[in-house]
This record gives structure tokens, C-alpha cells and sequence, in this order.
């Protein structure tokens, strides 16, 4: 889940500097300049061990930015303004979705179980007579130590120390991913296993260095944005939780930028839950023990990857973003269409979806605010008052199931919610999976905890953004 910290609010100055930069013309000639304006000589404090290190680190994140892969043999004497130019000549962004910036990537400890001081060297040796590997020992100062090559983690010598000396320290990316797709190499840096990744960017906002970062396709939205091309914007429900402004008001600020038009993804939402709920109803007729969501991307990777058994019961029913882009592109036939919402995942859906052209997350429209001095709180644009508010539900956990049950009350359904997948919630499921057994009939799971209002990319933590999200939703006449 996402919440304001420090990476990312040089996420968000480094996507700022680089729109800047884009409206001023001046990409190519100045970007090489960035990492020297952010740590300059006479920076009194540095995050890093010099600003020299920290420079390396800023132009390594620009990189991502600007929308390509830190790859392992690339030239490190390539300038920015050379990657500028390349990415303002591209027609088509990559179509890897993470990268790891292994320069920031270097402070994490390989071993999981560490003897602090506070170890008294007791005569009971509880820690050395528990292990089954035989991996603690005692040193000269007659404390407890872990040879990190013998232990296997298994932290029984955490559990029976009395003094509380050893504790466990985890490497947040890895601890935070749900399927162990991200993991150590040879030289201790962190690598993505494409076969396994689910694109939930929980690495993203568990690594407390910034070391991951999106390939963004920002260069290619604001080209789009400039040139005389025709561009649509699709804003994910999530939007009503991400700016402490009206609706109204940012989504006149998002024309601002140039957009033609701005189409609420929950008018796609309002089709998915009218289709999901014949589904469910369909399906439930068939003696099928259970159905689950489709609209959460990252879900439905994990499936895919991890819990193949699952598939049968997932819905056939496709995303709003899926619905909503086929309505901007029978208004917009000849028109680039560009989704807008908190997810990584949503990166990998569109590309697989031919009516969506790009994404960008909220964090990236905050930057591309900023670097093009758009006033929020401008113009206001009048909201669709067609959609139903059950498709701008779809934002927060339990939002899917409402709205089913809201659209067709008759059905007979029995919500089982996961909010948020985390290891054990998987193994949960692949449980449901293998016996077909629940407590209820309609599975919704959402990747991120709170759902899409507290997705990877999103502005605020879950707890602000649900307020941010209830307080909009007050403006319209039905409220949730």
C-alpha cells in the first residue's frame, strides 16, 4: 500500500523536473543537469554516502522515467539528454514494467535473524541448543552469533531467547512480495522474475531506498499531449481519493494538460458490474460452488502464475478499464486513449488491451501537475451524472460486491472479501481453489490493502485517501 514517505517525494520531483523540462523544450539540453540541481557540492545533507553517489543515483532513476530498462551491460557513459533523445524518437514504449536501480539497491543484509548487543551470553544457550542447523555459535565476548551460510531463517533461536536479543530483520522488497519474485543475485542486488512477478508493485512502496522503479511512459503521453494528436483520458474511480480537491476541479485540471475529453472509468464499472452480476447469477444456476472478480489486474496474474486452479473460477467478465476504453474509442475512433489510476498492473493490462494506447498513475499525473504549473483548483468540468455511483464504488475494498448487490439484489450472494494479497492470503486461496470450498459464493480480492484508493501509486496513504474518497462522494445525490 501506499503512503507518503521520502522515495516518493523524489519520485514525484524527478517526474516534475523531467515534465518541466518537456514544456520548456529544453529535455535534451538540461536533463543531464537534474542530478547536479538535486545534490549539488554544497548540499549540507546527503541521504547517501556522497552527493556523487547520490548523482549516479538520480540520473539512474531518470532512466526508468524516461522509459526504459537499467540493463545489467548498459553504457553508464550514456548521458540522459542521449536516452531523452531516444525516447522523444520512439513510437511504441518498452513493455517491461519494473526496473531494479541496482546503485540504490545496497543496504539490505542477506541473513534474516540477527544477534543484537542486547545478548547477555546466558549459561542456558537456548538459541545454540534449539537450532536445527547448527548455526549459532559463541564468540569471543561470550555473545550469541548466526553463521548466515548454515541458517535457513527458520527463527526458533528468535522465539526462545528470554532476553529478546536476536530479532528478525527482513529485506522489506522481498518480505513484502507476495509470490517471491523478487530475490538477491550473486553480488546481493535485487532481481524481478518476470515468470513470477504479478506486477503488484508492493516492492515498489516496501523498499525504503527508492530502489525500484516503474518503466513510465510519461515521455510518450506528453508527446501525444503536444502534438496535434486527438488524446483521451480514462481516470480509474481510485481518483476520488487522490487529491484533496473536488472532482470537478482535477478533472479540469487533466483537460488543462490537454487532454480532448476525460472519461470516468466508472462508467466502464457500471458495464462490468451489470455483466458480472449475470455472470455470478449464471454460474450459480450451474451449481458452480463459487465465482471470483476479474477487475484487479494484478489478481488475475497471480492466478495465472501461481494459482492455476483458481481460473475456473474466475470471471469472465472484463475490467472497467476494458468496458470505458471501448466507449472512448466508439467516440474517439481515430484518438490515443490514456488510463489514469494507482496501478502497476494496470500497465501490463493495457498492453494487452488494443483499445488503450498508455498508463499513467496518479503519482506521475502529480508530477506532470507540478511541471506544468496546472492550478488544481481551477477550472471546474461538470461530472457524468449518468454513471451510477455502484461503478465510482469500485474504488475501495468490498466496492465490486456492493455493487452487484446493488444492481440485481435478488441474487443470492454471499461475499467473501480479500482485501489486499499478501503470502498467507494466497495460500488462502489456493485452498478455495483445491477443495471449491468457502464461506460464500462471490469471491472479490483486491491486490492492494483498502483496494484501488491505496494502490502503489496512489497520492495518499489508505486511511487519508478513504476520507479524501467518502468526502467527494458526498457531492453526488446517491451517496455510498
Amino acid at each position: 500500500m501506499a503512503y507518503v514517505d521520502n522515495t516518493m517525494i523524489i519520485r514525484r520531483d524527478l517526474v516534475a523536473n523531467m515534465a518541466e523540462l518537456f514544456n520548456e523544450e529544453k529535455l535534451i539540453s538540461n536533463l543531464d543537469r537534474v542530478p547536479l540541481e538535486m545534490a549539488p557540492r554544497n548540499r549540507e545533507n546527503s541521504d547517501r554516502c556522497c552527493i556523487f553517489k547520490e548523482r549516479v543515483i538520480i540520473k539512474e532513476k531518470l532512466i526508468p522515467l524516461l522509459g526504459f530498462e537499467l540493463e545489467e551491460d548498459r553504457d553508464e557513459l550514456k548521458t540522459l539528454g542521449e536516452y531523452a533523445t531516444e525516447a522523444l524518437e520512439r513510437e511504441n514504449p518498452i513493455d517491461k514494467i519494473l526496473t531494479v536501480v541496482d546503485e540504490a539497491c545496497t543496504s539490505c543484509v542477506q541473513n534474516s535473524y540477527i544477534v543484537t548487543n542486547l545478548c547477555k551470553g546466558c549459561v542456558a544457550h537456548p538459541c545454540m541448543m534449539n537450532c536445527p542447523k547448527e548455526a549459532v555459535s559463541w564468540n569471543a565476548n561470550g555473545q550469541a552469533q548466526i553463521d548466515p551460510k548454515t541458517c535457513i531463517n527458520c527463527g526458533i533461536c528468535m522465539n526462545v531467547c528470554p532476553y529478546h536479543s536476536i530479532i528478525y530483520m527482513p529485506v522489506p522488497c522481498e518480505n513484502a512480495c507476495p509470490v517471491g519474485a523478487i530475490t538477491k543475485n550473486e553480488h546481493g542486488k535485487e532481481q524481478i522474475d518476470e515468470d513470477k512477478c504479478i506486477d503488484c508493485g508492493k516492492c515498489i512502496t516496501a523498499c525504503p531506498f527508492g530502489s525500484i522503479m516503474e518503466n513510465s511512459q510519461i515521455i510518450d503521453i506528453m508527446k501525444s499531449l503536444k502534438s496535434d494528436q486527438e488524446t483521451i483520458a480514462l481516470v480509474a474511480p481510485a481518483l476520488y481519493g487522490q487529491f484533496k480537491f473536488k472532482t470537478e476541479n482535477v478533472i479540469g485540471a487533466i483537460k488543462e494538460l490537454g487532454f480532448h475529453d476525460v472519461i470516468e472509468v466508472a462508467k466502464g464499472a457500471n458495464v462490468t458490474t451489470e455483466n458480472e452480476a449475470d455472470e455470478l447469477l449464471e454460474r450459480l444456476e450451474d451449481k458452480a460452488p463459487f465465482m471470483t472478480t476479474s477487475c484487479c489486474p494484478a489478481y488475475v496474474s497471480a492466478v495465472k502464475k501461481h494459482i492455476p486452479n483458481m481460473e475456473q473460477y474466475v470471471s469472465h467478465t472484463k475490467s472497467p478499464m476494458y468496458y470505458a476504453a471501448e466507449i472512448a474509442k466508439k467516440q474517439y475512433p481515430n484518438a490515443k486513449v490514456v488510463f489514469i489510476g494507482p496501478c502497476i498492473a494496470k500497465r501490463r493490462e493495457g498492453m494487452s488491451d488494443p483499445n488503450v494506447n498508455y498508463v499513467m498513475t496518479f503519482e506521475e499525473l502529480s508530477g506532470l501537475f507540478a511541471g506544468w504549473n496546472i492550478n488544481i483548483d481551477g477550472n471546474a468540468i461538470e461530472l457524468d451524472r449518468s454513471i451510477k455511483n455502484h461503478g465510482r464504488a469500485y474504488a475501495a475494498s468490498g466496492g465490486v460486491a456492493q455493487s452487484v448487490l446493488e444492481v440485481k439484489p435478488y441474487v443470492n450472494i454471499k461475499p467473501v472479501i480479500v482485501n489486499g494479497i499478501d503470502k498467507k492470503k494466497i495460500n488462502m486461496l489456493k485452498a478455495f481453489a483445491k477443495t471449491g470450498k468457502t464461506s460464500g459464493n462471490f469471491i472479490e480480492v483486491m491486490a492492494c490493502e483498502g483496494g484501488c484508493i491505496a494502490g502503489p501509486s496512489s497520492n495518499y496513504d489508505p486511511k487519508t485517501g478513504l476520507k479524501i474518497y467518502q468526502n467527494n462522494l458526498k457531492e453526488f445525490p446517491e451517496d455510498l
